[in-house]
């Protein structure tokens, strides 16, 4: 108004009732969806795994009877451990091939590096089921790769590579890798490119090889990358079920079976609901207790 004070400028933190406004407030809708579509199925497959059930009668109570079987039944245990194997393929090999073939891109400063980055992450973006029909035909007895050593003159190694008990699970991870390995590259790569060039010069006026330069400098400065790169590839390992499905239906007889295909497995083909439910929780536990050891030692050293 003329001649009087300057009207104060209004809060915008506070509503228009002049009441400060709470974060609870913000928060609220974000927890009910986070509890209506994480929560409770958890909760309700931790309710199911109590039970005896066929998906039709009535459920019979049984209490810890299902997750004593998981821990009796041979063909579990197997499960869970060709999971673990599985995470040196999706996470371990990727993780070490990665590593180098981003410090190489990242050192050498390689033209068109958007489009090489592009090319190595098509796998994440085509359907694992495509994936697994094309190297299903690949490991085919007349499929590309027995084609390949034949040509070589290495028939020796030919084979049913997933009708083997030996190398159906390896053959198996072998995709897993193929898929990982370029989620892995380029989350280091990103990594690598926030690194201050300072840092490589003043190495380098050391006397700093390229190997010194990537375990002091490079390795250091992405553990972050590291750590986001294992809980991802680590959960995809333990969790894997089309690729099994689609390529070996957890044969030949149970060398290739994962907990996730047992869950479909007990639920859909044998009707035991209640020990499908137990499979899935024990699996929740497993990918949970993992993955917190793994950010636990990615902030430990960072």
């Amino acid at each position: 108004m003329r001649g009087g004070r300057r009207r104060p400028a209004p809060d915008r933190r506070r509503p228009a009732s002049g009441r400060r406004l709470s974060p609870y407030g913000f928060l609220a809708p974000a927890f009910v969806l986070y509890a209506a579509f994480l929560l409770y199925p958890i909760l309700r497959a931790v309710q199911l795994s109590l039970y005896r059930w066929d998906g039709l009668s009535l459920g019979v109570w049984v209490g810890l009877d299902n997750y004593r079987a998981v821990l009796a039944d041979e063909r579990l245990r197997a499960a869970f451990g060709h999971a673990l194997v599985l995470i040196v393929f999706y996470a371990v090999i990727p993780l070490a091939i990665g590593l180098v073939l981003a410090a190489i891109l990242n050192r050498a400063r390689v033209r068109g590096l958007g489009f090489f980055r592009t090319v190595v992450f098509l796998p994440q973006v085509v359907a694992m089921v495509v994936v697994a029909v094309a190297w299903r035909q690949i490991y085919a007895p007349n499929g590309s790769l027995n084609t390949a050593l034949r040509a070589v003159g290495l028939d020796a190694l030919t084979r049913a590579w997933l009708g083997d008990y030996t190398f159906a699970l390896p053959a198996v991870g072998f995709v897993g890798t193929w898929v990982s390995m370029g989620l892995v590259t380029v989350l280091l790569l990103a990594g690598m490119a926030r690194i201050p060039g300072e840092l490589y010069e003043a190495a380098r006026l050391d006397g700093a090889g390229a190997v010194r330069e990537f375990f002091a400098i490079t390795l250091p400065a992405v553990r972050g990358e590291i750590a986001v790169a294992l809980t991802l590839t680590i959960i995809a390992a333990l969790k894997t079920f089309d690729l099994v499905y689609m390529t070996t239906n957890g044969g030949p007889g149970t060398s290739t079976t994962v907990p996730s295909y047992e869950v479909y497995r007990n639920a859909f083909e044998r009707g035991q609901v209640g020990l499908a439910a137990a499979i899935g929780i024990t699996l929740t536990v497993v990918i949970f207790l993992i993955n917190l050891v793994v950010n636990k030692v990615g902030d430990r050293t960072s």
